[in-house]
């Protein structure tokens, strides 16, 4: 067992790396782990700075919530000093504003990589940016105190930080439409029969129920499991007949390693 290295520690994202398992912490529990451009190009260093040897990523927050979403310094005049305000946003060309929303989303997307599986550990507020960050993740682990909200659109806005996809996937269209659209509150009970959370725990179980989840997954080999995930990531996408053609290649690929055979 190595120790514990600090990789990563800014604008409210810490990254820690023991062995084959990484910890991506948001660490301003005073502001509910409210999120800012400057935390999100924080979050996306972190997936640039993970070590080859990182297997299991877990994402949390300290304190209370997970994350209370965009820190409402945005909706003003001046915006986050530094950055472009709102109203500079919309200013800009449509190319403008689609490479600053790209670059906003970097921080969202890298958690669904074959080579790792990410699990979030979530408690209390998951608002908006807050659920689609915790949407962007594989797996969910959620305290029984857990209020999922997607508020962008009750704010004239919509979910653009990748929720929407990894949403419609786990609940439907039709319920995904509601939840947008309304604004409301989703909590532990109704997290789990929808499949937006694999796991329900009492709050002063979340740690431990983690690590027992992060151990499972690095029980089987590695390279199985990023096969597999490759698979079931392009299944919705692959008709039948295209899906079974993956599985033979991917299982062809599995055999010829384990025979020493591959290239």
């Amino acid at each position: 067992m190595t120790s514990l290295d600090s990789v990563l520690d800014k604008n409210g994202v810490r990254l820690t790396v023991e062995d084959a398992v990484a910890t991506v912490t948001l660490t301003n529990p005073t502001k509910r782990n409210a999120q800012s451009p400057a935390l999100w190009r924080a979050l996306a260093e972190a997936g640039r700075s993970l070590p080859g040897t990182v297997r299991v990523v877990v994402l949390r927050g300290e304190g209370k919530s997970f994350s209370a979403g965009l820190d409402r310094q945005a909706f003003t005049p001046e915006g986050f000093d530094g950055e472009p305000s709102f109203i500079d946003l919309a200013r800009g060309s449509d190319a403008e504003l689609d490479a600053v929303i790209a670059a906003y989303q970097e921080a969202f997307t890298w958690w669904r990589r074959n080579d790792i599986v990410s699990i979030a550990a979530v408690q209390g507020h998951a608002i908006g940016a807050g659920f689609q960050l915790a949407l962007a993740c594989d797996l969910r682990v959620v305290a029984q105190d857990v209020q999922f909200a997607m508020r962008e659109t009750s704010l004239g806005l919509v979910p653009d930080l990748t929720g929407t996809h990894p949403l419609v996937s786990l609940v439907g269209y039709a319920r995904a439409l509601e939840i947008c659209a309304t604004g409301r509150y989703v909590q532990a009970d109704e997290a789990e029969r929808t499949g937006l959370a694999n796991l329900v725990v009492p709050a002063e179980e979340l740690e431990a129920s983690v690590r027992d989840l992060t151990a499972a997954l690095l029980a089987a080999p590695r390279d199985a499991v990023i096969e597999t995930k490759a698979l079931l990531r392009g299944a919705t996408s692959r008709a039948y007949e295209e899906q079974r053609t993956a599985e033979r290649a991917a299982q062809a690929r599995r055999l010829r390693d384990l025979a020493g055979l591959a290239d």
